[in-house]
């Protein structure tokens, strides 16, 4: 359940939020199963899960990509139901599996996603400059999105999800597929966002990555809610110390 003083004080927040799919061979799969949570500006809150437990699901409800089968979400106090273009402006989602216009370049992709969400136009090529400085993309900011490498993509999908400046971001698995140096700086970019005051929303499977980065962790398991809380919090609550033993001690306690 959300605390009185976390709705308060949230810039995002669900409450019973639940979404079904019927599935011809499984019937209905409840895919999220009556969550709850905020997240304020100014913190990190990372959704932890193994494969199928609802964590992109959910992050897609709150980026308006998917509508909840029930249950409320509000982005900066707005019902993302009765106010998803709004919702979208005053967000930035990432996932490896948003597609990338191919015959952009780097910096066209920026300034286009920077335009179409209502930054302003004087600001834009200046916007772009300083995220193609940010992200590390000056060698290949004039080259076609088509021919670069995945990692390289993979930045320029970064800029375009923050490319307007949005208040609230919601990642998912931001540094699956990189390599080491360019998840490091990932994971700083990020730190960086939530120090602006940014509302960020996380997910990913390497556990020393949310520990490192988390404000707080939820951990989602067959679409529901087990444990919601600080590492101090989680620890004290399990009397394991690691995330990862914490995580596989409250999957097991829930089979």
């Amino acid at each position: 359940m959300i605390h009185s003083e976390d709705v308060s004080r949230a810039t995002v927040t669900a409450e019973n939020l639940t979404k079904i799919f019927h599935d011809k061979s499984r019937g209905e799969v409840r895919a999220v199963d009556g969550i709850d949570f905020g997240c304020s500006s100014g913190e990190i809150f990372g959704l932890l899960g193994p494969n199928g437990a609802g964590k992109t699901t959910t992050l897609r409800m709150v980026a308006t990509v998917l509508e909840p089968t029930s249950g409320r979400i509000s982005v900066l106090g707005r019902n993302t139901r009765k106010h998803p273009v709004l919702t979208r402006r005053s967000m930035g989602f990432y996932s490896s599996t948003t597609a990338l216009y191919q015959k952009l370049t780097a910096r066209e992709t920026v300034e286009f996603f920077a335009g179409i969400n209502g930054y302003p136009e004087a600001k834009i090529r200046n916007r772009a400059e300083d995220l193609i400085r940010s992200f590390d993309m000056e060698s290949f900011a004039n080259t076609r999105v088509e021919k670069l490498s995945q990692g390289m993509k993979q930045k320029v999908s970064l800029a375009r999800t923050v490319a307007h400046d949005p208040p609230v971001l919601v990642f998912d698995e931001p540094t699956m597929g990189l390599d080491v140096i360019n998840a490091v700086r990932t994971r700083k970019i990020i730190t960086e966002l939530r120090d602006q005051g940014k509302t960020v929303l996380f997910s990913t499977h390497v556990m020393s990555e949310a520990e490192k980065l988390c404000d707080r962790i939820a951990i989602i398991h067959e679409g529901r809610l087990l444990a919601c809380g600080t590492m101090e919090e989680l620890r004290r609550r399990t009397g394991l110390h690691y995330l990862e033993d914490v995580f596989l001690h409250l999957l097991r306690e829930e089979e």
